[in-house]
Parts: structure tokens; sequence; C-alpha cells
């Protein structure tokens, strides 16, 4: 399956998150691949997000190219922080039996 094999405790690279998204799409994101990567539910809530500037990653255009482009490397290291910092919230809340 293509999947990205972790243990559910355990932090996450970035790059290994990277070399998932890369081998799938190139170096760049685009269209709904990009929303979806993000976490955007509908093309009207990125839409609105682009419009807000409230994109969590660097956003572009390309000359001569519809859509709104992002790197690779910029979703995967927000994908990384976003899981790691989720995994140091449930470590405070809740305590570990010894």
């Amino acid at each position: 399956q293509d999947r990205i094999k972790m243990q559910p405790t355990t932090p996450i690279e970035a790059e290994l998150i990277e070399s998932y998204l890369f081998d799938r799409h190139g170096p760049l994101l685009a269209d709904d691949a990009l929303r979806i990567a993000l976490g955007y539910k509908t093309t009207d809530a990125f839409r609105q997000a682009l419009t807000r500037k409230t994109v969590p990653v660097p956003v572009f255009s390309i000359k001569n190219r519809r859509g709104e482009y992002a790197l690779v490397k910029d979703v995967a290291s927000w994908l990384a922080q976003q899981r790691n910092a989720a995994l140091n919230d449930c470590a405070v809340k809740i305590p570990h039996a010894e």
C-alpha cells in the first residue's frame, strides 16, 4: 500500500513526507493535490484562504500557467510541524502510566 509507515507517538521527519509527496507529485503541488495536502475540505475553503492570505505555506503563481503552486518541501515541513506539535500536546494532556 502507498502509505507512510510510522508509530502513532513517534515524531515524523519532514523528509519522509517530502519524499512521499515528491514521488507522487514532483517538486510542486497545485490545485486539488495542494488543497488536499493542506487539509482544506473544499475548493471554496481553499480559495477563501488564498484570498485572505491565510494559507500556511508560501503559495505562488507561474507565468502562463493556471492555478496556485507550492513547493513539496514547504508543505512537507508544515505537515510535520503540525503532526509533531499534536504529539507534544498529547504528551502534556495524557500522563503516561508508570
